[in-house]
């Protein structure tokens, strides 16, 4: 069995041990899956990020999952799409990277992620599948933990996009 898998289905539903937020710089809740993230885990969510004083683009910081099913979110900041030329890839990258890395440190054998950067910060859909396909299948490939990765789709198109590429 892959040790990647694509569902279609709501993240804030997903029984894993970590799911990721797409988040802003100030991990204090914003609209699309940081807002359903938010309004599902409840107060103190919130409350808990608050503490973390934000985290810079590219990067990732864990909380607990307080009403979710996952027992922890992992915030991640994607780059906002401003062409592709001021190292938004990389960036990109990072940001899975980086949540892999919590995700291993914390001993979360199962890991969600939603499409980093495609809504409001713009990022192309197929361009922003690819790089996190590349960051999940590098990182799987030098480490045991995580052991399941799911590539969560909410839209028709992302689940379309995935689907494509993982075959």
């Amino acid at each position: 069995m892959s040790r990647i898998q694509l569902v279609k289905d709501d993240l804030t539903r997903m029984k894993v041990d970590a799911i990721v937020n797409a988040a802003n710089q100030s991990l204090l809740g914003g609209g699309g899956v940081d807002g359903a993230i938010h309004r599902a885990a409840g107060p103190g969510l919130l409350e808990e990020c608050r503490s973390l004083h934000g985290c810079s683009t590219g990067s990732a910081k864990i909380t607990g999952g307080y009403q979710l099913p996952a027992r922890y979110v992992i915030h991640a900041v994607g780059p906002v799409w401003r062409g592709g030329d001021l190292g938004e890839a990389e960036l990109l990258n990072s940001a899975y990277e980086t949540c892999l890395q919590i995700a291993s440190q914390h001993e979360c054998k199962t890991i969600a992620f939603p499409n980093i950067s495609t809504g409001v910060y713009g990022y192309p859909k197929r361009a922003a599948a690819q790089v996190a396909l590349s960051a999940v299948n590098n990182f799987l490939e030098a480490n045991k933990v995580p052991e399941l990765v799911y590539f969560v789709c909410f839209d028709p198109e992302n689940y379309q996009i995935y689907q494509e590429l993982l075959t």
